[in-house]
């Protein structure tokens, strides 16, 4: 591979858009999970996608890898240069192109960030509802197919991107979907790059849903005497249809960690955290509904949340419970599974799970979107020591075939990477093989985002 000859050739025209500094390079190496530093050779900052697609055709002359990267918040190793070559940093490439308000869709570059777009809506009555916790970029958001915490309602960003604009792997600049709000116009090009993760092509650029703000808002948290009560009455509420806007789990250990983090006073049991969105009746009317679930299940301790500060305080609780649980023990790393199943297998597999961390004696916080019958629970271990780590890759290794098992995911939103491709073959069999002749098919000479997601070659 003509590494070095592919970054001489884009200095060229990049000039100081293009560095190999060590600094740059290990900020563009590391992982928010467990991967090792893993730093490519060198990284460009393009700012249009004429300047992408001059990039990429160059990798391809000399077949150095490339790989993108928006904020560097993916949690499967998805950003890192395991192969080397030229990361292709999106932070530049930060415009919001154009907001239709008529049409609630809005296109964009892949570098504006969710909190961003939203910031930049607020006039407009409308907002975008993917909310995956971390201040994500859209284009990163869009290559894993993320989610989080609002998914239960307003679906993830397979349902909320109209079309792309993507650089494949010869350079080539195309237009997939439209603004329409349907289409059975041949194959869905579209989906088929939302959650390739930059394996087939970078995008560029973005058209998306956008929703109404609703009327009304209101969050709540309440605390139930085990985690099996909690998912008791998440699935009581999903099974009677409540339309929830938000429904999260965190657990014992984990409210324990934030309140230690952020200074909360939470009461040290399994809590839910929930959100409706509506008008002002009908978000009265659904908090009442599920009271009642909640308290048919022992829930207590209502704190209902209407003014925008408290509801932001709440979640701000909810966003940093990863970090949190990090900072609960200093120095150590975390495996974070993804696990998704079906929700009336939803107790089973959390039940599991809890088992699994118990069994092999490590600390596994469970926190987790469980109105989309997902979770995650953060498997906590000194990487010095083998041992540990051995036991956090076995319990992480038990939940999946769990799931699996189940009818569920490996991952729900985080997506695959490294991280999680040995699961792939069982999960999904013959289809996996495809997916892999479906990249060679894009990408025959294995420059993007090589070693993700799909089989490797022989």
């Amino acid at each position: 591979m003509g590494i070095d000859d592919a970054i001489t050739e884009i200095s060229d025209f990049l000039g100081q858009r293009l560095t190999r500094s060590k600094s740059d390079l290990e900020l563009h190496g590391r992982s928010e999970t467990h991967f090792p530093l893993s730093p490519p050779d060198a990284v460009a900052y393009p700012e249009t996608t004429e300047e992408v697609a001059r990039i990429v055709r160059t990798c391809a002359a000399h077949r150095c890898p490339v790989i993108g990267w928006g904020t560097g918040t993916s949690l499967e190793g998805q950003a890192q240069a395991f192969s080397g070559g030229l990361c292709v940093d999106f932070t530049r490439m930060n415009r919001i192109l154009e907001v239709r308000q008529a049409d609630m869709d809005v296109a964009l570059q892949p570098g504006v960030t969710r909190e961003a777009l939203n910031e930049e809506l607020r006039a407009t009555g409308l907002f975008f509802p993917v909310d995956p916790g971390a201040n994500a970029s859209l284009g990163g958001m869009a290559s894993t197919r993320a989610s989080g915490t609002t998914a239960v309602r307003y679906g993830t960003m397979r349902d909320n991107v109209l079309g792309l604009q993507v650089v494949t792997a010869t350079g080539e600049v195309i237009r997939t979907g439209s603004r329409a709000r349907k289409s059975s116009s041949g194959y869905d090009l579209t989906g088929l790059f939302v959650g390739a993760e930059g394996t087939l092509g970078l995008i560029t650029e973005l058209t998306l849903r956008l929703q109404g703000q609703p009327e009304a808002i209101s969050s709540a948290v309440c605390a139930f005497d085990s985690v099996g009560a909690a998912v008791a009455a998440v699935i009581d509420t999903i099974q009677m249809g409540l339309p929830m806007a938000r429904i999260e789990l965190v657990d014992t250990a984990s409210v324990a960690a934030v309140n230690a983090y952020s200074g909360s006073t939470l009461p040290e049991a399994p809590h839910l955290f929930l959100e409706f969105h509506g008008s002002e009746t009908g978000v009265a009317e659904q908090a009442e509904t599920f009271g009642e679930i909640a308290a048919d299940h022992g829930g207590r301790g209502f704190d209902w949340a209407t003014r925008a500060e408290d509801r932001t305080a709440l979640w701000a609780m909810r966003h940093t419970a990863y970090h949190a649980i990090l900072a609960a023990r200093p120095g150590a790393r975390a495996i974070v599974t993804d696990i998704c199943v079906p929700i009336s297998a939803l107790a089973e597999a959390i039940e599991g799970a809890r088992a699994d961390v118990a069994r092999h004696g490590i600390e596994g916080p469970i926190l987790g979107h469980v109105g989309d019958g997902n979770f995650h629970a953060i498997l906590l271990f000194d990487e010095t020591d083998a041992d540990e780590t051995g036991r956090a890759l076995r319990a992480a290794h038990a939940m999946v075939d769990r799931a699996l098992a189940l009818g569920g995911t490996a991952t729900g939103e985080h997506g695959i990477g490294v991280g999680k491709r040995d699961y792939m073959d069982r999960e999904h069999g013959g289809a996996w093989a495809m997916m892999g002749r479906i990249k060679r098919a894009l990408d025959p000479d294995d420059i993007m985002n090589p070693g993700k997601l799909v089989p490797p070659r022989g």
